[in-house]
């Protein structure tokens, strides 16, 4: 049965949010980028990663330590995984929050190989007693081991083989100074231009057999939030509609017609995002405001706005951030057709 296109899209409402989902993982192994070559964009960041692997392997060394830090759906991942390959190692993949228990983690690293890559994604998430572990690990590759309890109790060392470990964060303040402190590099990932989104969508529409133009193209990139997870996401969406529409190719038209049917708008808001400045425009004349009161206002956790809503709209200034709170900014009241006061009011 042929279901109805408008029921179809109706969960897509948040296509547009940075953080991974279940499809997501699906999709980044097909699109996901297997050398520095097919990576596009962050050239300083490849730049600098590009010379310290080849020393490493010219002193047939395990890689230092790294750290990488910025938005979600940057490629933190992905460099991760082009790092191993590169320097022909395995790579084992967890999260800050997957790792409960002692045990686990050191049953983690006493299964690494000599020159293997651990990768944590959101290591500022590792609980205190894991944390505590991985210092003398990252330092001198030992692994403190408590036996016992009580007065009886004692502490073996293992030794571990000599791994790099990567971390993937979004908050890199939320990290402790003995743990920043352990990594020998670290790198910032920054948003992408408009022209890099274009790239990222050309080379994505080529592996999944999209026939796009180049005002497609630009249609979707200009609503991407300048993050590549979410122009494949958009690209899929549009990809879809296409095909249930039976459209042979994707223009400016079909693109635009399914950004709409998905409620993104031109500059890839979505509602969640224009509900968020409305409410601190309507209910608090513009701001300053405090995250917990917009999150009571809005009904979205604290966390969520930091993390998801945030970031874009500070980035192509939105929003403000002042020691009283959050402003909404001047712009935002123009994409919204709101007229503006010096004093921040509805006038």
């Amino acid at each position: 049965m042929l279901v109805d296109s408008s029921e179809q899209f109706n969960d897509l409402a948040s296509a547009t949010q940075p953080k991974a989902t279940v499809e997501d993982n699906n999709l980044d192994n097909t699109l996901r980028p297997q050398s520095f070559s097919e990576y596009i964009g962050q050239e300083k960041v490849k730049k600098n990663l590009d010379f310290l692997l080849r020393a490493a392997k010219k002193r047939k060394e395990p890689i230092e330590h790294i750290l990488l830090y910025g938005p979600a759906g940057l490629g933190k991942t992905t460099l991760a995984n082009i790092i191993a390959k590169e320097m022909g190692v395995n790579i084992k993949t967890t999260s800050g929050p997957a790792i409960e228990r002692v045990g686990d983690f050191g049953s983690i690293l006493t299964n690494l190989q000599d020159g293997d890559i651990l990768f944590i994604d959101e290591i500022h998430r590792l609980n205190k007693s894991i944390e505590e572990i991985l210092y003398p690990a990252m330092e001198d590759f030992k692994l403190d081991i408590i036996i016992g309890k009580g007065p009886s109790a004692r502490t073996i060392q293992l030794d571990l083989p000599k791994f790099t470990l990567i971390g993937a964060t979004t908050k890199l303040g939320s990290l402790t100074n003995p743990l920043r402190n352990r990594f020998g590099a670290t790198y910032r990932l920054e948003f992408y231009g408009n022209e890099e989104v274009k790239d990222i969508i050309k080379r994505s529409s080529r592996i999944l057999g999209v026939d796009i133009h180049d005002t497609g193209l630009a249609k979707i990139a200009s609503c991407a939030r300048q993050t590549p997870r979410v122009a494949n996401r958009l690209l899929k969406r549009v990809r879809d509609f296409s095909q249930i529409k039976n459209h042979p190719f994707v223009d400016s038209a079909i693109a635009q017609e399914a950004l709409e049917m998905i409620d993104v708008d031109p500059i890839g808001l979505e509602p969640a995002d224009r509900h968020i400045l409305r409410t601190i425009i309507e209910k608090f004349n513009g701001g300053p405001v405090g995250l917990s009161t917009i999150a009571a206002a809005t009904s979205e956790e604290i966390k969520t706005i930091e993390d998801v809503y945030e970031p874009y709209l500070l980035q192509i200034g939105f929003m403000t951030r002042t020691p009283r709170g959050r402003m909404v900014t001047e712009h935002a009241y123009n994409h919204l057709g709101i007229k503006y006061s010096n004093a921040n009011k509805l006038i």
